[in-house]
């Protein structure tokens, strides 16, 4: 199911497709993406069958949202290509098991994506539909370290707030926000 589309890019669920399934393997293997993910049960991942495990995660944890939550490819709209991830989704708290009113954007983009903008435009769409809904602020967590994520923050036009440990278990994360227009 499509959820939102941009002048290049296509949001969607992700599916159980192999295309999809390989996708998600080849992002989520890799080091250099998961040590930005603290300390995420399950990654790297060392076998492709953990992707449809991780799929299932992402259904199972947004089952109830009605579709406004998610956890979705990022496709590319003239090649057909999953470049990576896109999230929206209430933080969870401290003890990571209590979900917050927090609502976080987030993004996981494949190397051989990187550098094109895929992750702002498709945080931007994501967050102008859920400003939409009345949500009066969005975050975004990084790990300190993490100037490519850090910059699309930026670019996105959330200011920084700090480090905080509000969510994730208490993980120090370097927190962005941005307020609703006339918020």
């Amino acid at each position: 199911m499509t959820v939102v589309t941009t002048e290049r890019l296509i949001l969607r669920d992700w599916t159980d497709e192999p295309a999809d399934l390989a996708r998600i393997y080849d992002i989520y293997r890799r080091p250099e993406i998961t040590r930005w993910l603290g300390v995420s049960p399950g990654l790297p991942m060392v076998e492709p069958g953990q992707a449809a495990e991780r799929l299932q995660m992402w259904r199972d944890r947004h089952a109830a949202d009605g579709g406004r939550y998610g956890t979705w490819a990022i496709e590319v709209r003239e090649t057909g290509v999953v470049v990576g991830t896109a999230l929206l989704k209430p933080l969870p708290g401290r003890d990571e098991e209590q979900l917050t009113d927090d609502i976080e954007t987030g993004w996981h983009l494949h190397p051989d994506s990187w550098g094109h903008g895929y992750a702002t435009e498709a945080a931007r769409a994501l967050i102008a539909r859920e400003f939409a809904t009345g949500t009066p602020e969005i975050y975004a967590v990084v790990s300190p370290g993490n100037e490519p994520s850090m910059a699309v923050c930026r670019r996105l036009g959330m200011a920084h707030v700090g480090r905080r440990t509000d969510w994730y278990g208490g993980e120090v994360l370097e927190t962005f926000v941005l307020t609703a227009p006339g918020g």
